[in-house]
């Protein structure tokens, strides 16, 4: 490549950059604010909702874990008369 045409591949990706940041940077409006607020609620929302999920899903796999130890160790245990 010449250095006329790195030039202005430069200059092109300066100029993307220039307006990515400006569009970045923007002040947010009123409405705007509220959904980004209710969106992080959501997503907080659905973060407990998996975790409650799962601690219940490791409750009921403890709980058949030792349901199954239980059964095991009575049915090896020496019946009495």
């Amino acid at each position: 490549m010449t250095s006329e045409a790195l030039r202005k591949i430069l200059v092109a990706g300066a100029a993307v950059a220039a307006l990515s940041f400006t569009a970045a940077c923007k002040p947010k409006s009123d409405a705007e604010a509220a959904s980004s607020e209710a969106a992080a609620a959501a997503s907080a929302a659905t973060d407990a909702s998996v975790a409650a999920a799962s601690a219940a899903d490791a409750a009921s796999s403890a709980a058949s874990d030792a349901s199954a130890a239980a059964m095991s160790a009575a049915s090896a245990a020496p019946a009495k008369n």
